[in-house]
């Protein structure tokens, strides 16, 4: 007879990770020995300091609180998640023989799955996937999963932040060698031996012995030892090539090529069987075939973007850094070191674009100007192929030449706005651009400009302000930023309304999530019932950013992520809750870039249904920390005062 209870209790769990991993008849078999609970409202399940339990708990109905244990001489305990259907907690027991570090309580009545862990331990063992699932919940079932002491559990991979991605990449990356061997003897001229290499277009050739390399000649020998006339073009190989031969096995990577030629100072190496001379001779490398294997390597695209003349060339090589990002996701590259190194490469294509359009002017500069990035980019959290936001300041010239001047940088404006758009970034719809009059400017405008903003907070001026305050140098005179910045912080301290009013700019934007943390999606349109990721979990965390860095008067930090480090800083006793911030916002971009690159979009509009059970977790890991944000610069700028 069946077990009808056990067949319900799996059919529940084949919905829900890490159970989803097992295999139909292990499920039924766990099935069996799982436990169901009835929970009254505000009943415990364990405490702080408890034994371990013999079970781990699933949510089956309602909704479980997780408390952090209550400080000495307080009554009141902190909620640091909620634990809705389908979700687990309490598996420290499965890892660490330790008393539990939180407390659960019935959010509401509740029905939970009791899963035995004697029963369980065995699949998590054997199974790598459900093993890394656990491991990853239990690295994130703290008080705050996104805290420094836990950086990189669930986001990150087990590389340090200082190591470069380049280093990790390429030392999985093997290196492609020329496998034709073109070879000669000790005994042959030099002549013959140029007039071969000339014919197969190789710079180096071989130079055997009873089928073994002896030698090496390169186009270097050829220039210093026979065109200076030290040696006549009939001279035999074994004069002038380079001996004994460096060699290596085949099976080297492009970082150990790379140092065994910097190590020997030689631009060839022979690759053999064995690595020794005493094998055969497979394949010659070259320092021209390491650089053909680095086509995805930073240093080697900001050398290829300084190098284009014209925009089109810079489009073609933007297909390489988009390959780099992919490489650095699929590796797992810190999300911080990632976006730096692509803001930095997009940065090399916008300077380029700026040359050369420079070069299309018919007359010189009439003066210093500086080339501002605004939004995304300006923030340096542009990863994908979005559209263009920027503008222009130049320094004050006299007033009878302002038009003159203005007009000048228009026609720069237009022709790098267009070079953008050659590149791969589509034209603002909004138009903000330097190109607009609007936002070509000279210093002194822009300083009349921002001061009513400032003065004048009304709808308007405070969604300009949001849109323009977070800019970076690009290109041009960094004095001219300076002094733009000096003075939009000097008129903030004048006119303190201002920040209430930005405070609740920054709060418009809907939660990311309702009831029981489900996603809230949007309700009509062309994206309905998708999840609006940068409105929803990413803009909030960007806009409480500029509002408290603004207040403290901190200038060159526009990166969202290194404004809230800046402000654990400065504010010591909320750093848990910026640090939180940092790690989330880094999380919501590595996820919407993931998206983008999957769906070749912007990643903004998320399809749910298409999400699996741990992709969905993640993400609700980072919409308590938007909340929490957001409580806190409603409270500082007392925002329910203004709206009442």
């Amino acid at each position: 007879m069946k077990n009808t209870i056990s067949e319900r209790v799996a059919d529940f769990l084949k919905n829900y990770p890490p159970f989803n991993l097992l295999q139909k008849k292990e499920l039924l078999t766990l099935s069996e020995q799982v436990s169901i609970l009835y929970q009254e409202k505000n009943s415990f399940i364990f405490t702080s300091g408890e034994d371990p339990h013999t079970s781990f708990y699933m949510v089956h109905k309602g909704a479980i609180a997780l408390h952090k244990a209550s400080k000495k001489n307080t009554t009141k305990s902190e909620i640091v998640d909620i634990c809705d259907e389908g979700d687990i907690f309490g598996i420290r027991p499965l890892w660490v023989k330790e008393n539990y570090k939180l407390e659960a309580v019935a959010h509401e009545e509740s029905i939970i799955y009791g899963i035995p862990i004697a029963a369980f331990k065995p699949y998590a063992q054997n199974n790598e996937n459900v093993g890394n699932f656990l491991l990853e919940s239990f690295a994130s079932n703290t008080a705050n999963p996104y805290s420094k002491r836990h950086k990189g559990n669930l986001y990150s991979s087990d590389y340090s932040e200082n190591i470069t991605p380049e280093v990790k990449l390429l030392d999985l990356q093997p290196v492609t060698y020329t496998k034709k061997l073109i070879s000669c003897l000790e005994t042959t001229p030099v002549n013959e031996l140029a007039e071969l290499m000339n014919k197969k277009r190789i710079g180096s050739i071989v130079i055997l012995k009873d089928d073994l390399p002896i030698g090496i000649v390169t186009d270097k020998d050829l220039r210093t030892k026979i065109v200076t006339g030290q040696y006549p073009i009939t001279t035999p190989a074994s004069k002038i090539m380079s001996s004994p031969v460096i060699t290596y096995p085949k099976n080297m990577t492009v970082t150990q090529a790379q140092m065994a030629m910097m190590k020997s100072n030689i631009s060839h190496i022979c690759l053999t069987e064995d690595g020794t001379v005493n094998t055969k001779v497979i394949g010659i490398l070259s320092k021209h075939d390491i650089m053909v294997s680095l086509g995805d390597n930073p240093a080697v695209l900001v050398k290829a973007i300084k190098r284009t003349t014209k925009y089109k060339q810079i489009k073609a090589i933007r297909k390489s850094i988009m390959n780099l990002l992919q490489g650095y996701l699929d590796e797992n590259i810190p999300m911080g070191l990632t976006a730096k190194i692509i803001s930095e490469l997009n940065d090399a294509c916008t300077k380029q674009v700026i040359e050369i359009s420079l070069e299309k002017m018919p007359t010189p500069l009439p003066c210093k100007f500086a080339w501002m990035a605004i939004g995304s980019q300006g923030r340096s959290e542009q990863l994908l192929h979005t559209d263009q936001d920027n503008f222009l300041v130049f320094e004050d010239v006299p007033e009878d030449i302002l038009p003159k001047t203005t007009n000048y940088f228009l026609k720069l404006a237009k022709h790098v706005t267009k070079g953008l758009n050659t590149i791969g970034y589509e034209y603002c719809p909004a138009e903000m651009m330097a190109s607009n009059p609007k936002w070509c400017l000279s210093l002194q405008e822009w300083k009349n400009m921002v001061s009513h903003w400032i003065i004048n907070p009304g709808p308007d001026e405070v969604l300009m302000s949001s849109i323009f305050f977070d800019y970076s140098l690009a290109y041009g005179d960094k004095n001219l930023v300076d002094q733009l910045s000096e003075h939009i912080f000097t008129t903030t301290k004048k006119y303190p309304l201002f920040l209430l009013h930005l405070t609740k700019g920054a709060l418009q934007n809907p939660s990311p999530s309702g009831f029981f943390r489900s996603f809230l999606v949007e309700q009509d349109g062309q994206n309905k019932d998708f999840f609006d990721i940068k409105s929803r979990a990413l803009m909030p965390l960007v806009d409480a950013a500029r509002v408290l860095i603004l207040s403290h008067s901190v200038k060159s930090i526009s990166n969202t992520w290194e404004r809230y480090e800046k402000l654990a800083e400065l504010e010591p006793n909320n750093s848990e809750i910026y640090l939180a911030c940092s790690y989330a916002t880094k999380a919501l971009l590595k996820f919407r870039t993931k998206q983008g690159l999957l769906h070749r979009d912007s990643g903004r509009y998320i399809a749910l249904d298409k999400l699996s059970k741990e992709e969905k977790i993640k993400l609700k890991r980072t919409f308590k920390t938007v909340k929490e944000i957001q409580e806190l610069i409603s409270i500082r700028y007392n925002v329910a005062n203004l709206l009442g």
